[in-house]
């Protein structure tokens, strides 16, 4: 059963460029998104896109939980899956999230992500 859904856009090259900067990364991302970042600063942007669209499936927005409570990475195939932590795990304990499903597609300037909550 679908409990939520969640879309956003960024736009490319602010997310590459705030990058840059160490502290929006840090504050951003975790460890071993920050290592894929690294072989690939597109992924940035599409990362950011997914934890906002999880926000807005939340219904919360990040007041409840911080941008690295939600990690997303790549399996070997390229698909992106995510992992919660923390306040963003809670939450989705509470409204009864058991899987969160992740598409992203970009344009050369945007990058677009739906996120479906599934009980």
């Amino acid at each position: 059963m679908i409990t939520g859904i969640g879309v956003d856009l960024v736009e490319i090259h602010r997310v590459v460029q705030a990058c840059q900067k160490e502290h929006f990364k840090l504050r951003c991302f975790t460890e071993a998104e920050i290592e894929l970042i690294q072989l690939d600063q597109k992924k940035a942007a599409d990362n950011f896109a997914v934890k906002e669209a999880i926000a807005k499936m939340f219904g919360t927005g990040f007041r409840d939980f911080g941008l690295k409570d939600i990690e997303v990475l790549r399996d070997e195939l390229g698909k992106p899956f995510v992992n919660l932590y923390g306040k963003a795990k809670e939450l989705a304990m509470t409204q009864g999230i058991t899987k969160i499903h992740v598409t992203i597609s970009n344009t050369k300037e945007f990058a677009n992500a739906f996120v479906v909550g599934e009980a």
